[in-house]
């Protein structure tokens, strides 16, 4: 592992007692191995813990890779136990951990494209896809959202992917109150100067900081462009995992502004 360190911006902030360390974790998802992934996600918390990290936000359908044609035969339940497995980890390392997996309806009917809260209770929080991408419809049904992930005196709220391209999605975020804007993505070379101006300006209209976890390579036939990222409430990009391959982008903030670094993450 090795780790840049980086500086965001200088602005005051509101005064925390314990500052958050966030991370977004850029990993590699085998494709339908669930539990190589299962793997790979342990580790990538265990790494994460060993930094102080507390909030950990892994890519959209981190547990699967985004395999839409595989989707409904690797699908989860809400007490999955692969999911128990690393409920049980974030809650031993205290790391609010959220992973991205399709999953099934309580009437098993119908595949959602899920984020799920792992480290805050005995089970895991969902959050459903609200927006699909052009053609995911003929896989996944669209979801419900969820409710912001409260911890310490943090509200998070969840988008993944193509739900951040409607920008009333953001816009309830922050009338909510949310103290980060966390999307699990994946995001190619081509269309990510637009998708990461859109977080980069929700960020500087809202005053809301957006952090961004994005695949390390290759899922589901697409190149991701990797290049997680977090924007402070100013705007300014903070932090950012240059190019792809595997790492953690890892970010505080205090009285004073952001502090943020990268690690490179051999597996």
């Amino acid at each position: 592992m090795s780790t840049n360190e980086q500086h965001g911006n200088k602005q005051g902030q509101r005064h925390r007692s314990a500052p958050v360390l966030w991370a977004a974790a850029q990993s590699l998802s085998v494709a339908g191995d669930v539990a190589a992934n299962v793997r790979r996600h342990l580790r990538f918390m265990e790494i994460a813990a060993e930094q102080g990290v507390r909030f950990l936000l892994f890519p959209e359908l981190s547990l699967t890779g985004y395999e839409p044609a595989m989707a409904r035969g690797l699908a989860f339940t809400e007490l999955d136990s692969r999911l128990q497995l690393l409920n049980n980890k974030a809650q031993a390392l205290k790391m609010v951990t959220v992973v991205g997996a399709p999953l099934l309806s309580r009437t098993r009917a119908d595949v959602q494209i899920a984020a799920l809260t792992l480290g805050l209770d005995v089970g895991a929080r969902v959050y459903t896809k609200q927006h699909l991408h052009s053609g995911e419809e003929s896989v996944f049904t669209v979801g419900s959202g969820g409710a912001s992930v409260d911890f310490q005196e943090e509200r998070v709220h969840l988008a993944v992917c193509a739900d951040f391209s409607h920008a009333a999605h953001a816009q309830k975020a922050a009338t909510a109150g949310a103290t980060l804007y966390a999307a699990s993505v994946l995001i190619s070379g081509p269309g990510y100067a637009n998708d990461s101006g859109l977080l980069q300006d929700y960020s500087r209209t809202h005053r809301m900081p957006v952090l961004m976890a994005n695949h390390a390579g290759v899922t589901g036939g697409w190149q991701s462009a990797g290049r997680s990222a977090l924007w402070a409430e100013t705007g300014e990009r903070v932090a950012q995992i240059a190019g792809v391959g595997e790492g953690l982008l890892i970010a505080s903030r205090t009285e004073t502004g952001w502090t943020a670094r990268t690690l490179t993450v051999s597996l």
